[in-house]
């Protein structure tokens, strides 16, 4: 993190208010999220940063980079047609940070006219230079039509794992409407049938990750995901994405692995996953007072006492950060010790034919 732009914000109120939520940012991160580990682990996210460009204020950015560098690969949705907030956060990552994104989507039919984005710390995570939108064939079609927002597939490295990783962001459409649940539903299963085929096919290691747009665990839009041969692990299912008075799991990461045996990426049982609520930090709610003067500038109606945290909690602080909140996992990447196992026995077995 390049803390230098900070001298960015040339408001030195802004500056300081910056500068405290800052530092509370990182002591609830260092609480809740594991250390970045040189070679044992990846932490794996994924984060809808509602309309992602050059919308924001400078201490939002600051905000969204520290929680970002505490990945190691980040899916992002929603990123826009103009990437300058991509480009201004991965500034203030640093130079070990790089990112790939696609295309924008037409915004005629629920495509909303975004991108879809992986970016990642070198340091860690290599691109393996396969990189594609996935494009149906005819015979898979959902209601005669492609995904509304192209799901975008990756090869990467972290350690000893290589693996496919692909990011979805689901049609919603309306909830009122039978046709657009219907299509949300065929969505999800022709992504998890079409990466799964793939899995097979390939022998190789899928991930999907991003947001599927899910209501609830358990109902007809996780099945749809689940049984095409993806897992979802049990502790992701424990933590809802969303602000709001609703619990939703819109967010999730799910796998279909094809590993050697005795090669564990996660164990349910220990493996640390979570949604980090950033409001505990940065634009609590307690903190709306201070905002009514930029809140006003931006609307031109003036507000206090509870119409100015309403609109503080369900707008403006939505539209600094976000409505969702990132989800992850910490993963296994060193399969050293299950390699040397693995060539002993070998050696051991070779030898025992010898002998025979």
């Amino acid at each position: 993190m390049l803390y230098t732009y900070l001298k960015d914000i040339k408001d030195l109120t802004e500056r300081k208010r910056t500068i405290k939520h800052l530092i509370m940012l990182r002591k609830q991160l260092d609480e809740e999220i594991p250390q970045k580990s040189s070679e044992n682990s990846l932490l794996l996210a994924t984060w809808n940063i509602r309309q992602f460009t050059d919308n924001r204020k400078q201490e939002s950015y600051m905000y969204i980079a520290e929680i970002l560098s505490r990945f190691d690969l980040i899916a992002v949705q929603e990123v826009k047609e103009k990437m300058r907030g991509l480009e201004r956060v991965k500034s203030i990552l640093g130079k070990n940070w790089d990112y790939i994104a696609t295309d924008v989507t037409d915004s005629t039919d629920g495509g909303n006219g975004e991108r879809i984005a992986f970016l990642y710390d070198t340091n860690k995570v290599s691109f393996k230079n396969i990189a594609g939108e996935i494009v149906l064939p005819h015979t898979e079609l959902i209601q005669g039509m492609q995904f509304a927002r192209t799901p975008f597939c990756v090869a990467f490295q972290a350690g000893w794992f290589k693996f496919n990783l692909t990011t979805v962001h689901i049609f919603y459409g309306k909830e009122s409407k039978a046709a657009d649940r219907e299509r949300r539903q065929a969505e999800i299963k022709a992504i998890g049938s079409y990466l799964s085929d793939r899995a097979t096919a390939e022998e190789s290691s899928y991930i999907v990750l991003g947001d599927f747009n899910i209501p609830k665990v358990g109902d007809k839009y996780m099945d749809a995901l689940e049984s095409t041969g993806f897992c979802i692990p049990a502790p992701i299912k424990k933590h809802p994405t969303n602000f709001g008075k609703e619990v939703k799991h819109y967010d999730q990461i799910a796998f279909n692995l094809k590993l050697e045996e005795g090669i564990k990426v996660y164990d349910d049982d220990t493996v640390r996953s979570g949604a980090f609520n950033f409001t505990k930090s940065v634009y609590r709610d307690e903190d709306y007072e201070e905002y009514i003067p930029l809140m006003e500038q931006k609307t031109k109606v003036a507000r206090t006492g509870d119409k100015a945290k309403d609109y503080f909690c369900g707008h403006y602080r939505i539209d600094q950060m976000s409505d969702h909140m990132p989800l992850w996992l910490e993963l296994k990447v060193d399969f050293s010790s299950q390699y040397i196992e693995k060539q002993l026995k070998y050696v051991l077995d070779t030898e025992n034919k010898k002998k025979k």
